[in-house]
């Protein structure tokens, strides 16, 4: 079976890792001209360390990885607002949490796939994915270039997928009404004596800061905003300056130490949940298919998720694409609309304006169950993989 992968990114690279493991001939194809690396880093919580074990690449990531112990909530003025604790969620879940930067993650991902002979096609741009003939589609790339396949799975993102188009119709992102700058630190000599997540919330900002080792760390300053702007990136960190003046001295390191060539500013979108991710021999995973925002923590996890689930359906039915298609719809529709929407529900939570809601959503969070939260999250990010405790999985 030929099978072509349009995006280069976690979705696509994962998939094509896993079909080639199954001995299927695979391409992929991406729009950039090399890697990207929008989003500065993640979290691998432990949903995504399983499918990176089953890639073969869990070691690999945890070489050049933080394991962070926990996730505080602070306010803008550093006042402790609870913590989650990572490692009750790694015990529920049997798998660890890992913070990496996304540079270093991908590079891990397209070395395993050069490592099985694949590897990434660079500079190609999808105009378009047309009928062919029944049940086929043929893509059509900038260049001239026309392919077919048996099967195309569109890995091809959140803000123009073809692919997403292609089996809905409408491929227009929805603006979520906030800016995140986002950007890795590297300092001289450690500045983190703990390797953990720090939010701090204010009124209609937010800054994330996420440890990856004693001296690095990558984050996010989120600001309300409802309009779209042209980007200088030469004012990047003059920006952050002004929104975050006053705020607590971590926040002011990552500004100060972070090279403006190491800063991005995005305008975050997500997509509406839909309910259709097939059409055709034309699939869309990932992002193009269930775009959610950062808020979520889950982002990359369910693209990943996408890829072994996907894989184990085409393995199982590869002669009979629709039935392969809509069981791998079946398991992941829920779960991944139940995530967009928590994304949604917690962004608008954070950049809210209005400074009694946000007195009242900080009070609010001094008195959470932190325990019961975290058991919580296990049990959802666990829905449809094969987890467990790890006593059990030491046993």
């Amino acid at each position: 079976m030929k099978i072509a992968i349009l995006g280069g990114g976690v979705a696509g690279v994962s998939s094509a890792i896993l079909l080639k493991q199954m001995g299927f001939d695979v391409s992929i194809y991406e729009r950039h001209a090399a890697s990207s690396n929008i989003g500065a880093g993640i979290v691998a919580w432990p949903n995504a360390c399983f499918v990176l074990e089953q890639l073969g690449v869990l070691d690999a990531v945890k070489s050049v990885a933080g394991s962070p112990a926990s996730m505080r909530r602070l306010s803008r003025s550093g006042e402790f607002l609870g913590s989650i604790d990572i490692e009750l969620i790694n015990k529920q879940m049997g798998y660890p949490s890992l913070s990496i930067l996304r540079s270093d993650f991908q590079g891990i991902l397209e070395s395993k796939l050069a490592s099985l002979g694949g590897f990434v096609e660079f500079g190609k741009t999808v105009i378009s994915i047309r009928p062919r003939s029944a049940g086929q589609a043929e893509v059509q790339f900038q260049n001239g270039q026309a392919i077919t396949a048996d099967v195309i799975i569109g890995a091809d993102g959140r803000m123009a997928s073809p692919a997403r188009r292609y089996v809905h119709g409408n491929n227009t992102p929805v603006y979520q009404g906030f800016i995140n700058w986002v950007g890795v630190c590297e300092l001289e000599g450690d500045y983190f004596d703990r390797i953990e997540v720090s939010d701090y919330w204010g009124v209609g900002e937010r800054f994330g800061i996420v440890a990856v080792a004693g001296n690095k760390a990558y984050w996010a300053g989120g600001v309300a905003c409802t309009e779209i702007s042209p980007k200088v990136p030469a004012h990047y960190k003059d920006e952050l300056a002004s929104a975050f003046a006053g705020w607590p001295a971590p926040i002011q390191a990552m500004i100060e130490h972070t090279p403006l060539e190491r800063m991005n500013k995005i305008y975050v979108h997500d997509h509406d949940p839909i309910g259709t991710w097939h059409r055709d021999n034309v699939i869309a995973i990932g992002d193009a298919a269930h775009a959610s925002l950062p808020t979520s923590g889950q982002g990359a996890c369910q693209a990943l998720e996408d890829a072994w689930h996907l894989a184990a359906c085409l393995k199982e039915s590869s002669q009979d694409l629709p039935q392969a298609f809509a069981k791998f719809t079946e398991i992941r529709l829920d779960k991944t609309t139940g995530i967009t929407v928590a994304g949604r529900r917690l962004a608008a939570s954070l950049f809210n304006r209005d400074q009694e809601f946000c007195r009242v959503r900080n009070d609010i969070s001094k008195n959470t169950d932190f325990q019961a939260l975290a058991e919580a999250m296990a049990t959802g990010w666990s829905h449809h993989l094969p987890l467990m405790p790890r006593q059990a999985r030491e046993l």
